[in-house]
């Protein structure tokens, strides 16, 4: 199952559409797994991506997160918020407007319905403690990189200056389009950085996905460390495919995170990897341990 996927089904188990919510991506908890407190050096806020773990009824996944000593959930929907905040854990990143990830700020013919979605989320979101709310540049549907950027710049101009009234955190995400999110515009981080400057606010930031951009720059931590400065969030994801961040996979996590945290970053570091193992549980243990430096 996708990402896209999981989060439409997510989406609507929230606004109490479909009931039970099972995704096939995420395999049935070991309930045996012993939560106890992991040995954590304090250095990192961590969080994990609530789509990842899908089977899981989220009130379960935030007593497990609590347990282990993880302080936020990220890609909550705005339903979502009271539970996690309820457990003592921060909404670390929100799902932002409905309409999701091909559609977003590079279209024109959209920015009316986004500022609407975000005007109404903005204030909501800042109500709850929640500071950081995700957007998306869309796919580029035949828009050039240039007009993609002045669009996007156009459209989230007036989100922004909310963001800055509110306290929040607009984050756009940088994601691949060689093999998960094919024509996504917002794919390589010196376009992102580009609109960031464009727009000249310290409330619009990227999320830099380690997976998406190993996929399509390679180069992380030197890329980490020339545009910190843009960057106000990061997800982990084992490449290739997006599973566990264990020796499985070809990033050496250790390294990434050391080098982010020596830029300074005080923020939240996501997993966002699909679970493989028998036990979703303890591969989201496994992998905060890998990157807690």
């Amino acid at each position: 199952m996708s990402r896209t996927e999981a989060i439409r089904l997510l989406a609507a188990a929230s606004a109490g559409l479909i009931m039970p919510l099972s995704l096939s991506a995420t395999p049935e908890t070991d309930k045996s797994t012993p939560m106890t407190p992991l040995p954590l050096k304090g250095n990192v806020n961590h969080s994990a991506c609530r789509w990842c773990y899908g089977g899981i009824p989220l009130d379960e996944l935030c007593v497990a997160a609590k347990e282990m000593g993880l302080k936020g959930i990220d890609l909550l929907n705005p339903p979502e918020w009271k539970t996690a905040i309820g457990h003592g854990l921060a909404v670390s990143m929100s799902f932002g407007s409905p309409l999701g990830i091909t559609k977003g700020f590079n279209d024109p013919s959209l920015h009316k319905q986004l500022q609407k979605d975000y005007a109404e989320l903005i204030p909501k979101a800042a109500e709850a403690g929640v500071k950081n709310v995700i957007c998306f540049s869309g796919n580029r549907n035949g828009i050039t990189e240039q007009a993609g950027l002045d669009n996007c710049a156009r459209g989230l101009e007036a989100s922004v200056k909310l963001a800055e009234k509110h306290g929040v955190i607009l984050m756009m995400e940088l994601l691949n389009s060689k093999v998960d999110h094919a024509d996504y515009q917002c794919d390589h981080t010196p376009w992102g950085v580009q609109l960031a400057e464009k727009l000249g606010s310290p409330n619009f930031k990227l999320l830099y996905d380690i997976y998406h951009m190993q996929i399509m720059e390679g180069d992380v931590i030197a890329t980490i460390r020339k545009y910190h400065p843009y960057i106000g969030h990061y997800h982990t994801g084992g490449v290739p495919g997006r599973h566990e961040i264990d020796e499985s996979q070809e990033l050496y996590y250790p390294a990434i995170i050391k080098a982010v945290l020596e830029t300074g970053y005080k923020g939240f570091v996501a997993q966002e990897f699909i679970p493989a193992g028998k036990d979703p549980l303890a591969s989201l243990r496994q992998g905060v341990s890998i990157c807690d430096v």
